[in-house]
């Protein structure tokens, strides 16, 4: 059952910090209460206070008054410390499922130095950092993913204590860009794609009947119809050919060429897969229902293919719909029909 009043919180502080990839701290959205050692610290001088009061002894009401200024100017110190500090979201991070995610935000101090900040997203979070008054520095705090898809935090705590440790000064930053997490990789079985490419799809049969054929040594990546294998039986080694008009044919990663599976671990098939393509520098095209992506080579094809999909049959969060760690929202109905018909 869900607490009314935290979800009345919540929805105050989400009306009070309204999404931003930019937001200012002031007096409007930054928020100061003692800590442990400041609680203690009051009850201290409220104890010290009435042992003056009981005695009427003038060097306790002296230390009691003293701590009790000391106590307030920390106060006025540790909001100003947070106090016109800029707060950027620069770079949305992109990884595996399962990895923690980089987030990189930039933090730009006001008038005053903004000393001993730390960044924190739940359990995870960074060294606290110095800025120098009018400077920025840069900062990556890593978010823990799930799933794959779209990962946005609903709320990015920053918090200072500096001096003494006494108070706490927080605020948060709510961003609306979202990072991406690609599926997590499983190895794929060998399989079959099921795209058509005319006739160079039968001269791979016939390899080793094709005189135009060069022989080259195995690369990871190469698919394993194309080795020779009575070579390789004879001789130990593991050769493949390569023929002409064999560049124009590359070898196409298909949605379905894995029905047995479901669509996320054919998903994590295909992320493996480009994976591995990528690495190796092999040309390579993605298949998927309603998406398809020419064939090509190079990390930054491989990024292009990681990212379709990772959003494949996901919708972008929007605030309306905005939930911890940038749940993805999935089209069901429309992925289901996809899958059925892959599959048909």
């Amino acid at each position: 059952m869900k607490n009314p009043f935290r979800n009345r919180f919540r929805r105050w502080i989400n009306r009070r910090i309204p999404r931003s990839d930019l937001q200012t701290f002031s007096q409007k959205n930054i928020f100061i209460l003692p800590t442990g050692a400041g609680v203690v610290f009051g009850l201290l001088l409220v104890i010290m206070l009435l042992t003056g009061i009981n005695y009427q002894n003038s060097l306790i009401y002296l230390g009691t008054f003293l701590l009790g200024a000391v106590f307030v100017g920390a106060m006025h110190q540790t909001h100003r410390n947070l106090s016109g500090v800029e707060l950027t979201l620069i770079q949305p991070g992109e990884g595996f499922a399962g990895d923690d995610i980089p987030f990189r935000f930039r933090l730009r101090a006001g008038r005053d130095d903004a000393i001993a900040i730390l960044l924190s997203c739940e359990e995870s979070g960074h060294a606290p950092v110095h800025v120098h008054c009018g400077q920025a520095q840069d900062v990556s705090l890593p978010v823990h993913s799930a799933h794959r898809g779209y990962l946005r935090p609903d709320r990015i705590r920053i918090e200072t204590r500096f001096p003494f440790g006494l108070l706490k000064a927080w605020s948060w930053i709510r961003p609306v860009s979202a990072g991406v997490v690609f599926p997590r990789q499983v190895p794929a079985p060998e399989a079959f794609s099921t795209v058509e490419d005319g006739e160079e799809s039968a001269e791979v049969r016939s390899v080793e009947g094709n005189d135009h054929a060069d022989i080259r040594p195995w690369r990871e990546g190469d698919l394993s119809q194309r080795v020779l294998w009575k070579r390789f039986a004879r001789t130990g080694q593991m050769v493949v050919a390569d023929w002409e008009g064999e560049q124009g044919s590359p070898y196409w990663l298909d949605f379905n060429a894995y029905p047995g599976a479901d669509y996320e671990l054919r998903l994590s098939y295909l992320a493996y897969l480009v994976n591995e393509r990528g690495r190796s520098g092999v040309r390579f095209g993605l298949n998927l229902p309603g998406q398809i992506i020419e064939p090509d080579s190079g990390p930054a094809h491989a990024a292009r293919c990681l990212r379709v999909l990772a959003t494949w049959g996901e919708e972008r969060p929007r605030d309306a719909m905005a939930e911890p760690h940038g749940t993805r929202k999935k089209q069901r109905e429309t992925t289901s029909q996809w899958v059925t018909e892959g599959q048909a």
